[in-house]
């Protein structure tokens, strides 16, 4: 399948803000489960999965942990570490969330104790997170409130074919927060997001949807699904384009940034990122050995996950991206203010 070049390319321009990120947590699922365990229950190996992904384990949810318990528990954390009890704004970016109808993040509204509040769900697959963060940014501009509470959570786990190797050993659980605010800096942050339905089967659920008649649903795979060649070349050319187009627009370089944080896809992905922006490694967070590849809580779980281990500092500017289903992907800067104190430590932990 063929793909132009850049389509659906949308560049903020008006009613810009700094994204300020002054708050961070996450959650992760009880259970862990390595790639031995995993190949106790499927035909695979630690040697298989290490070789292709760089992953040597997964969190999975329990029975009593879904997407709205985790978002939950990551967004307390983010808001702990930013001193606060309450927002004016909750987004929550997920393709699994905990039914259909409703949303979710009135649920974590609630259970947050701030029923009130503006709260909606967004669906960009992998890409969530960063869309997520470019529709809070335009709603603050555009005085919705001074905070919005931003979450990526996925039980991708739920959704995956128990006998297939190729998505089981790639998948985890987990939510990731970030609490921003507005703020009084002189230069604003931008996106860059882009889509292109032309490659709406790449990354899939068939049996899904209000597009699928009833008689159709079991002549169709119930489970998720992938074309993994495809999806690695289109996620290394999006992510790369779209972080270059971003830092022209922005008239900064590579060396500008102090940290890059793209989303967890694949070692191998990430890498070739990396390499193809100039990027020096030590600046590139990864985490996807230890959490696996967790959708749209990836860049969250990162963030929450770097900030425990002091590495970053206030102030630093930070390049994100991400590629994902739809296709989407998107690429934003953003500015670290959150505080080193006592709680960091209790940013990223298990439920």
């Amino acid at each position: 399948m063929k793909f132009p070049h850049n389509p659906g390319t949308y560049q903020s321009q008006e009613d810009k803000l700094p994204i300020t990120v002054t708050g961070v947590g996450s959650c992760l699922p009880r259970t862990v489960e390595t790639n031995e365990d995993l190949a106790q229950q499927i035909d695979t190996s630690d040697e298989w999965i290490r070789s292709r992904t760089g992953i040597g384990q997964r969190w999975i949810a329990a029975e009593d942990e879904s997407t709205s318990t985790m978002a939950t528990r990551a967004a307390r954390r983010a808001l702990e570490s930013a001193a606060l009890d309450r927002v004016d704004l909750i987004v929550v970016a997920t393709s699994t969330p905990d039914r259909s109808v409703p949303a979710t993040a009135p649920l974590v509204g609630e259970a947050l104790g701030m029923s009130g509040v503006a709260a909606f769900d967004l669906n960009a697959v992998c890409t969530g997170f960063v869309y997520a963060l470019s529709v809070a940014n335009a709603m603050l501009a555009t005085s919705s409130g001074d905070i919005a509470l931003v979450i990526g959570a996925d039980t991708f786990s739920s959704i995956l074919d128990p006998k297939d190797r190729s998505t089981r050993a790639i998948f985890g659980d987990g939510a990731g927060a970030v609490v921003i605010t507005r703020s009084d800096m002189d230069d604003a942050s931008d996106f860059e997001l882009g889509s292109d339905g032309g490659g709406y089967d790449l990354i899939t659920r068939p049996a899904s949807g209000s597009a699928i008649k009833r008689d159709e649903q079991h002549a169709l795979p119930p489970y998720f699904t992938m074309a993994g060649k495809s999806v690695f070349m289109q996620a290394v050319a999006r992510m790369t384009e779209s972080c270059t187009a971003l830092l022209d627009r922005a008239r900064l370089s590579v060396d500008d940034v102090d940290a890059f944080v793209a989303h967890q896809a694949n070692a191998r992905i990430l890498g070739a990122v990396v390499d193809q922006l100039g990027i020096r490694p030590e600046k590139s967070i990864q985490n996807i050995d230890r959490v696996g590849n967790t959708v749209a809580a990836s860049i969250p779980i990162a963030l929450a996950e770097a900030h425990a281990k002091s590495q970053f500092q206030y102030g630093d500017r930070l390049l994100l991206t991400a590629f994902g289903g739809g296709l989407t992907w998107g690429a934003c800067l953003a500015h670290w203010q959150v505080n080193t104190d006592a709680t960091s430590k209790d940013a990223v932990s298990a439920s």
